[in-house]
């Protein structure tokens, strides 16, 4: 077991799974409905052989070892197309958050239901007019007796039309409390009475991403993850996470795209070209630095703002791997109907979803650079 917790060796042993079993997605099955079945498929067989457990602790159902495990399975699964990202990153985002704060006896209970694909949760923090001001969000709890209530929209809440469960954040103080820290967390039923769930379609033409209402939610105290107010440090120790660990398995998957596009241009008889090397120097130098990221994490760093580098390179990176796209294929994004186009449109929000660009080059000049406010 301990040699296996070695990374080198767990890649292998993990890849030897793989060759031996099946997994790839049906052909022709390329709708969101058909991502979150072949996500939940995976994870189930992932679990079953042990493989979704390890890097996980073991009071939560995992097998132990160090995190970067995780990141290794990440990149397998996602690198090699047998799950998509999208879904797969919901599991680095919420499991650390559900460990770090919910109730040992929650966690226990809740977490393996996750990592073996019995069901999907969803993040709730973004709203109409909060998003990259995520403090100024009004959905609100009151406390009534031994359960809160709760009011108020999100949006841009990812497969929440999947989902069973929601790691959401309330506000709870005050007037007169300071924004941070009238924000608490909650862990909420998607069946609770006065839930109801919207997708949104976007340009991209695919309804990942909802509008959720909570109209009189009632939410059982113990489902509170945390101490009240506690859901500011909740939501900047998961941010971390979704650019780590997280990006690791996107980054495969650009890596995998890039490859495909490769491809695409051989077929066509087409020279390889200085764009096709930009291209892949902007997503090595991604990889680069979030490998750093990661050997960070495995060491027992706490991350912080140095993870807005990370999200700057990422969107910066997916963005001109799909702006080579639309140039080496001419008429492709513009004309046909298919998945190139698809993901081109996609990564018009890269330099907006998790943190917009603007925000995040801020966070870099006043927290990392000391430029000051201005």
């Amino acid at each position: 077991m301990t040699d296996l917790f070695e990374p080198a060796t767990f890649r292998t042993a993990l890849r030897e799974w793989l060759d031996a079993n099946d997994l790839t997605p049906r052909a022709g099955h390329d709708s969101l409905d058909d991502h979150q079945v072949q996500h939940l498929r995976v994870l189930k067989a992932l679990y079953d052989a042990g493989w979704m457990r390890y890097g996980w602790p073991e009071s939560a159902g995992g097998l132990g070892g160090p995190e970067i495990l995780r990141a290794i399975v990440g990149e397998e699964i996602v690198g090699r197309g047998i799950d998509h990202p999208g879904p797969y990153s919901m599991l680095e985002v919420l499991t650390p958050t559900m460990i770090d704060y919910a109730r040992p006896e929650l966690a226990a209970e809740m977490v393996p239901r996750l990592l073996s694909g019995q069901e999907s949760w969803c993040q709730g923090f973004s709203e109409p007019g909060s998003g990259s001001d995520l403090a100024s969000l009004t959905t609100r709890a009151v406390q009534d007796g031994d359960k809160w209530i709760i009011n108020g929209q999100k949006v841009w809440t990812s497969f929440a039309q999947y989902a069973t469960r929601c790691v959401l954040l309330t506000r709870t103080g005050g007037p007169e409390t300071p924004n941070h820290e009238a924000i608490t967390a909650f862990f909420v039923d998607l069946d609770t009475p006065g839930v109801t769930v919207r997708p949104l379609r976007t340009m991209h033409d695919v309804d990942e991403f909802c509008e959720v209402y909570f109209d009189d939610v009632e939410v059982p105290a113990d489902r509170m993850l945390g101490n009240p107010g506690d859901g500011w440090r909740l939501a900047m120790d998961l941010l971390p996470y979704e650019r780590s660990t997280c990006f690791w398995q996107r980054i495969a998957y650009l890596y995998s795209r890039f490859d495909a596009l490769i491809g695409e241009v051989k077929r066509r008889g087409q020279s390889v070209d200085s764009d096709l090397g930009d291209t892949y120097l902007a997503l090595h130098t991604l990889r680069c630095r979030s490998r750093v990221t990661q050997h960070r994490l495995a060491d027992g760093h706490k991350l912080g703002a140095e993870t807005s580098i990370d999200k700057v390179l990422l969107a910066s990176a997916e963005q001109q791997l799909y702006d080579t796209v639309r140039d080496l294929l001419p008429g492709v994004i513009e004309l046909d109907d298919n998945t190139w186009r698809t993901e081109f449109l996609y990564s018009r929000a890269a330099t907006i979803y998790g943190g917009t660009a603007e925000v995040q080059r801020n966070i870099i000049a006043r927290r990392l650079l000391d430029l000051g406010k201005e």
